[in-house]
């Protein structure tokens, strides 16, 4: 059965900025000065990385919540690196996701958490991607 999810639609408000809205939100982005933009907004690929790490988060905040376990002392950090790709490209070589927790944390909990973070839909995408199809379209008149 396949199941649509909501149309992103992208528009050009000036610059090197790039506004994706769907439902009833609107992400910004822009590129850094060095790339001609403004740095007044996240760069899309860095927006692409933070969906991994929040969508970790999420899993990791929900099971804490069903189990009333205190969040307070419990924070997720993300580490990139980039390795070559041929001669002139670089590509996401691996991703780190670090869970810390407060002194005296239980270790059957931790292991759950890692368990939790591990099951990430945004990682699952990266793991099994989808076909992607691009192509150019006249609009309608």
């Amino acid at each position: 059965m396949i199941h649509q999810l909501p149309e992103i639609a992208v528009h050009f408000p000036g610059g090197k900025k790039v506004d994706a809205t769907f439902e009833q939100f609107m992400v910004k982005t822009d590129q850094k000065v060095k790339d001609g933009g403004e740095e007044s907004a996240p760069q899309p690929f860095m927006l692409f990385l933070s969906s991994l790490a929040t969508c970790a988060g999420i899993f990791v905040l929900g099971y804490c919540q069903s189990r009333g376990i205190d969040t307070s002392g419990i924070s997720l950090t993300q580490t990139q690196e980039m390795i070559p790709d041929g001669p002139t490209r670089m590509r996401l070589g691996k991703v780190g996701i670090h869970i810390t927790v407060p002194p005296g944390f239980p270790e059957r909990e931790r292991a759950m958490l890692v368990r939790v973070a591990e099951q990430c839909a945004v990682k699952k995408v990266i793991e099994n991607p989808p076909e992607f199809v691009v192509e150019a379209v006249t609009s309608p008149g």
